[in-house]
């Protein structure tokens, strides 16, 4: 996985040609704030960096799937942490009228797909191979899904990945979106507390994914083929019958940055954050109670030989 430090030598021999007006001042960089801890941690780090330049900044509360209308139109300038395999058709289309522009991968190493708790094995015998769940769909019932298995997916502002790939495998659950992030994280503990059986989407980097020992269930690699051709897979007569396609973690801005910040656009570019930076931040927030303005702000002293190159470049 390539990190900041790796990119730092080119990013300071580039900058060294010329450094970009930071433009207009007068008016604050606005940038998303979506649904899970993550990306608050992505989005604040980009926001003191751009207060390091000389920006104002100021962060903005938007659902994933409905903030690229509000960066289309200019409201808000950039969004810092777009996951491929959760984008809107609005996104696509968006990008391709030219209203919102993608300024680069963010660089962290990223998975989603089917999970449960390690100890949920011993309940479901034959896993991770997902074959297994068809004999032991019952184990996870409860009162709303009998007499189906319970999944639960990614919150519905996320889309539903794994109802689909109930769908497209044939296997007898029910897909229950959940609340949020955090109720995920509710699952995960109660579930691993109680030794209960419990099978989810998620995703890495993901603090929880180390501190509940999540496993992923074996599937079949996403590819084109399997979403689109039902001949596909295991299932021939539906598609989805495998995993989510690789994820690329990618950041995006209204296409009038560029013209209206000039060294802004440069920062938000070029910046990157590894993910043994992301994770432990992550789990600073979730676990430990802290605020993100706090731990972000911890981070940025005792990191700057990761960071403030960039601004430097962009700027001097």
């Amino acid at each position: 996985m390539k990190t900041l430090l790796s990119t730092t030598a080119a990013l300071l021999i580039a900058g060294t040609a010329y450094a970009a007006d930071l433009g207009d001042t007068s008016e604050p960089i606005k940038l998303a704030i979506n649904e899970w801890t993550g990306q608050h941690v992505t989005t604040h780090v980009a926001g003191e960096m751009l207060k390091a330049a000389g920006y104002e900044v100021e962060y903005v509360t938007a659902g994933m799937l409905n903030q690229f209308q509000a960066i289309a139109d200019g409201d808000i300038t950039a969004t810092l942490e777009i996951w491929s395999s959760n984008v809107s058709d609005d996104y696509a289309k968006k990008v391709e009228e030219g209203t919102i522009v993608e300024i680069g991968d963010l660089g962290l190493d990223a998975k989603e797909g089917l999970a449960y708790p390690a100890h949920v094995a011993e309940l479901c015998p034959g896993l991770p191979a997902w074959e297994a769940l068809k004999d032991c769909a019952g184990v996870f019932a409860t009162a709303e899904t009998l007499p189906m298995g319970r999944l639960v997916d990614y919150p519905a502002d996320w889309g539903t990945p794994g109802a689909e790939r109930m769908a497209g495998f044939g296997l007898p659950f029910k897909a229950v979106p959940a609340g949020s992030e955090g109720a995920l994280i509710t699952e995960l503990r109660a579930a691993t507390e109680k030794k209960s059986p419990l099978f989810i989407v998620f995703w890495q980097p993901h603090w929880a994914m180390s501190a509940y020992d999540v496993q992923f269930v074996d599937v079949p690699v996403g590819t084109d083929e399997c979403f689109n051709d039902a001949s596909w897979g295991p299932n021939p007569d539906a598609t989805m019958d495998c995993g989510f396609s690789p994820t690329r973690i990618f950041k995006a801005a209204w296409s009038g940055t560029e013209e209206k910040w000039p060294a802004a656009y440069e920062i938000l570019s070029n910046y990157q954050l590894a993910v043994e930076d992301a994770q432990p931040m992550m789990g600073a927030i979730d676990v430990d109670g802290g605020a993100v303005e706090e731990v972000v702000a911890e981070w940025m002293a005792a990191n700057e030989a990761k960071w403030k190159p960039v601004v430097d470049a962009a700027t001097k």
